[in-house]
């Protein structure tokens, strides 16, 4: 945008703004306000300048991006809450100012201003831009911002020539932030479904999204940024039905990187099939493969465990429930900031949704990298002890991988070696109980006993009973006569629709080897149906 040469007013004043909480400094810089009688300016912390410019009764809000492009958004006085006048008066800076006070967002906000100046503005463009020169701002009685000291000058202020391109305020905001933390897109619209031919891992080249296991489960090998150390990492998953009807449980996980030659990791079961994967001895001589922790093998790290909804998206035109709009698509949001040293350089991502539909789901995947100060500093991540123990969900189950019915006849056991110099050992815990309808796990209570060398460390019981709050993502979900709805009814840590939350449990466990335990009453089978329990277990310590 260009603008026309304007003529501004010669007198000018350089106003300084100081910040204080609850009468004492905030520890904010200083805020430094040009103002003339028709146009003012400052510029925040974080680079941002903004114009109010009285001979259009105009704001600009406006910045340079990294990447060299000017944005501005540009708004009429009139957009701005209008404040109440009031007939109180007090003296600042040996200017006597008028009260006004406006509610902004529940924030009630008090305006101290005077009009005994040629010159105009205010420290917040939103906050009294039509009154004259605010001079003090007060936040719900405890948060000020008061004007400090004045300087008289003819120093020209006047608007640049180009403010780039005008864009709508919700777009700036998000551009201006967007531009402060970092996004890895790791899948992007990729379909996960049943029927899909599988394709072997043939090459280890970044960027190529493999199919496995009749295509339920996607792979891809991500260059991910290093050197994040002062940041929080969060996994976005975003899902959506393309013809699959049912709640379907899903998980996210990464495959460790395994330096040793003899080790092996779920890829292995991927090429040459669940069988290349250690048995795990179970009394009832069921076919167990890749679910524990052994000298030779190591299971997939799981970030996130979710259950899709019914039939979102795909089904929401040709089902209608009074009162209820569906939603299009579903994104599960997952803090794995714990799991940072982990998910540095090359890593192996996979998604996997047991489902047994042709059209299956579609899945976005990204990270998004939030750091703890701005502007983002280049920081090491800590070296941590992140030590994967168990992972029960069948991820192969269309290539026959067994059930996690483990637990009808079995405690589910795994060796570890704590090395020297761990402190704060936590036990990263996700359990999810599934099937047998309604006498089954999925809908009754059960508790989870998590034993560290024969004792019991902790113990309580996964259950979700906020399952109703997730109703317009399930727009395929069954509705019975009494008013409920299949996706309605509480369960055992989960809800369709929703993440499974991780527990975290801390253990005081001394260097060497220990044994850590997991037991749940499993159900018992009821005809055709039967109960299950997807479980991961992942040791994280800091050096």
């Amino acid at each position: 945008m260009l603008l026309s040469p304007i003529l501004y007013s010669q007198q000018s004043a350089t106003i300084t703004y100081n910040f204080y909480s609850n009468g004492a400094p905030a520890g904010t810089p200083p805020l430094i306000l040009e103002a003339s009688a028709d146009l003012s300016v400052y510029t925040n912390a974080a680079g941002e300048t903004f114009y109010l410019d009285y001979t259009s009764s105009k704001t600009y809000q406006t910045t340079t991006l990294k990447n060299g492009e000017v944005i501005t958004d540009e708004e009429s006085f009139s957009t701005y809450n209008v404040p109440e006048l009031h007939n109180d008066t007090m003296t600042i800076l040996g200017y006597l100012c008028k009260k006004a006070s406006v509610v902004i967002r529940s924030n009630h906000i008090d305006i101290w201003y005077t009009t005994q100046t040629d010159f105009k503005g205010t420290p917040s463009i939103s906050i009294g831009p039509a009154l004259g020169l605010v001079l003090k701002i007060i936040r719900n009685g405890n948060f000020e911002i008061r004007a400090e000291n004045i300087e008289l000058s003819t120093k020209m202020i006047t608007l640049p020539y180009s403010l780039g391109n005008i864009i709508e305020l919700p777009y700036y905001r998000y551009l201006v932030t967007a531009q402060n933390y970092t996004t890895v897109n790791i899948f992007q619209n990729e379909k996960i479904n049943y029927g899909d031919k599988p394709v072997n891992l043939l090459t280890n080249s970044p960027d190529i999204t493999y199919r496995f296991s009749e295509g339920t489960v996607i792979l891809r090998k991500v260059k991910l940024p290093e050197n994040m150390g002062a940041h929080s990492v969060i996994a976005e998953l975003t899902e959506r039905s393309a013809g699959d009807a049912y709640d379907r449980t899903g998980s996210l996980f990464i495959i460790p990187d395994i330096t040793k030659d003899t080790s092996l990791t779920f890829i292995d079961a991927f090429i040459n099939g669940i069988k290349a994967l250690p048995l795990y001895e179970a009394k009832n001589n069921k076919d167990y493969r890749g679910f524990t922790l052994t000298d030779k093998y190591t299971p997939p790290i799981e970030l996130m465990r979710f259950i899709t909804p019914f039939g979102i998206g795909h089904y929401n035109s040709q089902v209608q429930v009074y009162g209820v709009t569906w939603e299009d698509s579903l994104t599960y949001k997952q803090d794995i900031t714990n799991l940072l040293p982990a998910i540095e350089g090359e890593v192996w991502f996979g998604v996997f949704i047991g489902c047994y539909d042709k059209g299956g789901h579609e899945v976005s995947l990204r990270l998004k990298y939030y750091p703890d100060d701005i502007p983002q500093e280049v920081q090491s991540v800590p070296k941590a002890f992140i030590q994967p123990l168990m992972f029960t969900t069948n991820i192969m189950e269309a290539s026959s991988q067994e059930y996690s019915t483990i637990f009808e006849t079995d405690t589910l056991t795994v060796d570890v070696n704590i090395p020297e110099g761990i402190k704060e050992l936590t036990l990263r815990y996700i359990s999810t109980g599934h099937g047998g309808w309604g006498g089954g796990d999925e809908f009754n209570k059960k508790m989870n006993y998590i034993f560290a060398d024969g004792k019991l460390v902790y113990s309580f019981i996964p259950w979700r009973d906020d399952c109703g709050m997730y109703r317009k993502y399930n727009p395929a979900s069954g509705n019975f006569p009494n008013g409920m709805s299949s996706s309605d009814f509480s369960r055992s840590g989960w809800c369709p629709g929703s993440t499974s939350v991780p527990v975290d449990i801390p253990l005081s466990l001394m260097p060497g080897r220990h044994t850590i335990s997991v037991y749940i009453p499993l159900g018992k089978p009821e005809g055709t149906s039967f109960s299950a329990w997807n479980v991961s277990a992942v040791l994280i310590g800091k050096y």
